[in-house]
């Protein structure tokens, strides 16, 4: 894709999140996924690393090298003309300019990073570290010329026995990634959680994202709790292999 479109992928998506309150990205996988959405009326989509390794018989948690993610992206990019971010997992053991540079050739305008290393046995990065390389995924786009939307996301609230018991930790975590230059921040397992999210909401002035399942859970309830965008994650494709379950069953011998 020529830079210059790419440019104006990366625009349109930044307006998209101030216009929409909050804005929706559909989480899909592949060209049929990524065209049924933007016929559906979305204005962008998300590719999700769990969704886009089931489809490939690949593992979650970086079970491609960063080489297989792109090679797999481009198409879904080049299926659609609406901006299309993708989850980076934790980075595949790359530098963030090389990121940023890989992102920016396929067309991709947006990423997901989060703070689980799974190349290094899944430790959690620090609350530093984790912003430091954020900050350093800003630089890099801000040099290449793509205002790149980078949203960041932090695992605590899925290993803690008690969420609420780490909501202190994980809000000093989540404003330090938007004072790194994070447009976003995804607290990931808390969106059944109203006390918690409003919570967060609160405490940051960046959108803070949502995962949800597009037929358990009701865009006006996040809406409500100051979420400000949503995206499936697994949710969307598990929701559609249950209805192709369903779909198949009669016909099943």
């Amino acid at each position: 894709m020529d830079s210059r479109t790419t440019v104006e992928r990366a625009q349109r998506f930044r307006q998209l999140h101030a216009d929409h309150q909050p804005l929706v990205l559909p989480t899909v996988w592949d060209a049929w996924s990524a065209r049924t959405a933007a016929a559906a009326g979305f204005p962008a989509l998300t590719v999700g690393s769990h969704p886009l390794a089931d489809s490939r018989g690949a593992e979650d948690k970086e079970g491609q090298t960063f080489e297989e993610v792109l090679a797999a992206v481009r198409p879904i990019i080049a299926a659609v003309d609406i901006p299309v971010s993708v989850d980076l997992e934790a980075g595949y053991g790359q530098r963030p300019a090389d990121l940023i540079a890989g992102l920016v050739e396929i067309g991709g305008v947006g990423l997901n990073i989060e703070d689980t290393v799974h190349s290094e046995g899944g430790r959690v990065r620090t609350t530093q570290e984790h912003a430091g390389f954020i900050a350093d995924l800003r630089a890099a786009a801000d040099a290449s010329g793509v205002p790149v939307w980078i949203n960041g996301r932090t695992d605590l609230f899925i290993y803690a026995e008690d969420a609420a018991g780490v909501l202190d930790e994980a809000i000093e975590r989540l404003r330090a990634m938007e004072q790194a230059g994070a447009d976003s921040v995804y607290p990931v397992k808390i969106q059944d959680d109203d006390e918690l999210l409003k919570a967060v909401t609160a405490a940051v002035s960046v959108p803070v994202n949502s995962t949800a399942h597009p037929v358990k859970h009701d865009l006006e309830r996040f809406r409500s709790l100051g979420v400000g965008r949503v995206t499936y994650g697994p949710l969307l494709q598990l929701a559609l292999t249950d209805a192709m379950k369903d779909t198949l069953a009669p016909w099943a011998p």
